[in-house]
C-alpha cells in the first residue's frame, strides 16, 4: 500500500478523540470512512498519534545533564516529576516547569524537559496525575484520568512545584512555566492564581475566564496554531482582557499548522519551522523573565 493521505479531516478527528469528544472505537468509524477503508485507518492511526520510539531528541543519559525522578510534596499529597539540570552550571539558574499535555508524563514531555536544561534552566516536569498513582503507560487510560482531576487541586499542585524549585540550592528562585495543550490551558490558569509565577508560555491551550485576568501577574506568551479552531475560538476574548487590564503578552498565531505542532513525535501534525520559531522565541522570552 502506498502511503495514505492524511487530511485536515483526519487530523480534525483524532483531535475530537483525543480530548474525549470521541471513543477509540467512534474514532476509528469516522476514520475508516474518511480514508476509505480499513486497511488504510489503520496505517493512517498510528501517523496521527504520538510515536514513544521518537521521543528523544536528546538522549535521557547526555553527559550535559544531570537528570532523575524526584518526589516533592504538592498542594495536598505527593507530586512526582522529572528533574533535569545543567551539568556544569555557574551560578544561580531560573526554574521552568514543563507541563505535559493529556497524555500526563510520557518520555516526549521528559525530551521537552531536557532541552529546556540545555538551555541552561532547571527543569521540572512534574506528573500531574500523581494524585491518581501516576501517569499509566496506556495513553487512552491516561486521557480519561484527566477528566477526574479536581482543576483547583491541580493548579495548587503547581504552586507547590513552583514552591519546590524556588527552594533548590542551585535556583535564582525566578521560576516560569511552559505547557501544552492540556498544560497549556494549565499555564493559564496557574497564571490567573499565582501571584509568584514570573512568566508564562502557553502552546495551544484553552483561555482561563476573562474575570481572572486582572490577577495576572506573570508575563505571557501564547503561541497557537492557525487551524486550531477549537481552541482559536477563545483568543479575541483573552487578548482584549489581556489588553484591558494592561498585561505584558505575547500572542503568536503560526499559520497552517495543527494543534499539537510542536510534538515530534506525531509526524501528521509536528511542523518543524513553526516549532523551532516558537521554541526560539520561548528561550528568548523566558532568559529575559527567569534571569
Amino acid at each position: 500500500m502506498d502511503k495514505p493521505e492524511i487530511t485536515q479531516a483526519m487530523i480534525n478527528a483524532y483531535d475530537e478523540y483525543t480530548h474525549l469528544t470521541l471513543d477509540r472505537r467512534n474514532f476509528m468509524d469516522k476514520l475508516t470512512k474518511l480514508a476509505g477503508s480499513a486497511g488504510a485507518a489503520a496505517v493512517i492511526a498510528p501517523m496521527l498519534a504520538a510515536n514513544k520510539a521518537s521521543a528523544e531528541m536528546i538522549a535521557a543519559e547526555d553527559p550535559r545533564l544531570v537528570a532523575k525522578d524526584v518526589t516533592y510534596p504538592g498542594g495536598s499529597g505527593e507530586m512526582k516529576g522529572y528533574l533535569v539540570e545543567p551539568k556544569d552550571a555557574s551560578g544561580k539558574l531560573g526554574a521552568v516547569i514543563v507541563v505535559h499535555e493529556n497524555r500526563g508524563l510520557n518520555p516526549h514531555i521528559k525530551d521537552v524537559a531536557r532541552r529546556m536544561a540545555l538551555e541552561g534552566f532547571i527543569a521540572l516536569a512534574p506528573d500531574f496525575l500523581s494524585p491518581q498513582g501516576g501517569t499509566p503507560e496506556n495513553e487512552d487510560k491516561a486521557r480519561e484520568m484527566f477528566s477526574a482531576l479536581d482543576r483547583p487541586a491541580t493548579v495548587a499542585n503547581a504552586e507547590a512545584t513552583l514552591a519546590y524549585l524556588s527552594k533548590l540550592n542551585n535556583s535564582n528562585g525566578k521560576v516560569g512555566v511552559i505547557g501544552f495543550c492540556w498544560g497549556g490551558g494549565l499555564v493559564n490558569d496557574f497564571a490567573t492564581k499565582s501571584q509568584e509565577l514570573k512568566a508564562g508560555v502557553a502552546y495551544y491551550g484553552a483561555q482561563p475566564k476573562a474575570a481572572d485576568v486582572p490577577n495576572i501577574k506573570a508575563a505571557l506568551m501564547l503561541h497557537y496554531a492557525g487551524l486550531d479552531e477549537r481552541i482559536n475560538a477563545g483568543i479575541d476574548a483573552y487578548k482584549k482582557a489581556l489588553q484591558d487590564n494592561g498585561k505584558d503578552f505575547q500572542i503568536f498565531v503560526y499559520d497552517g499548522v495543527n494543534h499539537a505542532f510542536n510534538n515530534d513525535t506525531s509526524s501528521a501534525r509536528y511542523d518543524k519551522k513553526a516549532a523551532d520559531l516558537a521554541w526560539g522565541r520561548t528561550v528568548e522570552f523566558l532568559k529575559k523573565n527567569l534571569a
